[in-house]
């Protein structure tokens, strides 16, 4: 059998739109548990990796713009109120504005008009009941409105002059096309424009147990925050393994409450000074709220619950171990997070326990090899994710990573569905290859369209 790969990505809309949009995992799963693939194997490594967005960054000015366009197409009575109040621009035109683009001035006029514009649009909309499309509009251009923007420069906020940040927003929204898609850093120095696939994979096997796809910034989607989540299926406790980007107190502190045996790499210390003592040379006793420094000298813990300090101030003066210390003027100041103890037990266990550092040379290396087989042939860059109302792609697509995929030499278990992107936009159905249609149809158990 042979079919297009928009045929494929006209499916795999119609599944996320149905009542059941995860049953090829489910029939997946069910396979598998039949056979007993995964029978006794209890060890589940995790990972992440960036996938490439295909749609074009936008700047602030384009942003706005389609932002605009979009709640005057979407919401009823917008195309009125815009009529009235909306003059920066000329809606009607997808491009930007003539204007000095190497003008910083009129630049700063440009951007201060259109979020006006913005604020008396959203203000100006009547109020009624909204549909998901229109919804969807009118929040992106909150969104938009707001990310990129501060008062100006002698402005308190109230007077509505606005101008370009001096920073950027932490979770920006890159592009109106694709509102999820966010800048990722996965290192300091290089910079991707997409998402985060987030893995858990039985590393013996190569059985993927659990997938997620995220945006690509923000706390809620950070490695740490989604490794339960990646376990939560599991019918028993297992061994978790995972790099330092899993390494947080409160990630490992929740993997451990679940009853999970965590081989999660620690993160390393950063000393105060090079070559330093950091704070495992330091005897912390958080039971008693007691710090002892490598000099013998003691302070006691004070703060509240979340970030406790310790100050040694003046007792720094004279010491012969300062410059091994500290280069504060005023001494010292040793801060500990709730979840201290659970983090330097995991660090002496990774550097004294021959039987853990064998177990994770061992079994997380795997996971490695999974990702780079996931993204191998171009499959790092997904196809354009379309929101509500927007106009799909009509050029063929690589299939996406949810459809099911087979290697001469690895199994493959998805049993999660790649959550919360794929947006439940109806296209067009292929007009071609019908006996094909059918097929699919009956494979997936959807109605055919009339």
């Amino acid at each position: 059998m042979a079919g297009t790969a928009a045929l494929l990505t006209y499916f795999r809309r119609r599944l996320a739109r149905s009542s059941r949009p995860n049953r090829i995992f489910e029939a997946v799963r069910e396979v598998v548990t039949a056979t007993g693939a995964l029978k006794g194997r209890q060890r589940r490594a995790l990972d992440s990796t960036v996938l490439d967005d295909a749609v074009a960054t936008q700047d602030t000015v384009t942003q706005l713009i389609a932002a605009i366009r979009r709640v005057i197409r979407q919401v009823p009575g917008a195309a009125q109120v815009a009529a009235a109040c909306c003059t920066a621009h000329d809606y009607a035109d997808p491009g930007k504005p003539r204007i000095a683009w190497n003008d910083e001035q009129a630049r700063a006029v440009l951007v201060d008009a259109l979020v006006g514009d913005a604020i008396r649009l959203l203000a100006g909309l009547p109020e009624q009941a909204r549909g998901e499309k229109a919804a969807n509009a009118v929040g992106i251009l909150a969104l938009v409105a707001g990310q990129d923007v501060e008062p100006a420069e002698d402005s308190d906020g109230g007077d509505g002059r606005w101008r370009i940040a001096q920073r950027t927003a932490p979770d920006r929204m890159v592009s109106t096309v694709d509102p999820e898609s966010r800048h990722v850093h996965k290192t300091r120095t290089h910079r991707q424009d997409g998402f985060k696939a987030h893995l858990a994979v039985e590393p013996e096997t190569g059985l993927f147990t659990a997938v997620a796809l995220r945006p690509g910034s923000g706390a809620a989607h950070h490695e740490g925050a989604l490794a339960p989540d990646l376990l939560a299926e599991e019918s028993a406790p297992v061994e978790v393994f995972g790099d330092t980007a899993y390494s947080s107190g409160t990630c490992r502190g929740a993997l451990s409450s679940a009853g999970h045996r965590v081989v999660i790499k620690p993160a390393p210390l950063r000393p105060a000074v090079a070559g330093g003592f950091d704070l495992d040379d330091f005897a912390i006793d958080t039971a008693a709220g007691i710090l002892t420094c490598p000099a013998g000298h003691t302070a006691r813990l004070t703060g509240n619950t979340d970030k406790k300090r310790a100050i040694f101030g003046k007792i720094c003066d004279g010491c012969p171990l300062r410059h091994r210390c500290t280069t504060a003027k005023n001494g010292r100041v040793v801060q500990i997070r709730p979840e201290h103890d659970l983090q330097a037990a995991a660090r002496r266990q990774a550097t004294t326990d021959p039987d853990w550092q064998a177990d994770y040379r061992r079994w997380r290396p795997p996971v490695e090899r999974a990702v780079a087989w996931i993204v191998t042939r171009g499959n790092r860059r997904l196809p354009s994710r379309t929101t509500p109302g927007s106009t799909p792609r009509r050029s063929p697509q690589p299939p996406h990573p949810d459809q099911p995929r087979t290697h001469p030499n690895r199994r493959h278990l998805d049993t999660r569905p790649w959550h919360g992107l794929d947006s439940p936009q109806s296209i067009h159905p292929p007009r071609k290859h019908s006996g094909h249609h059918k097929i699919f149809s009956d494979l997936l158990g959807v109605a055919r369209p009339e």
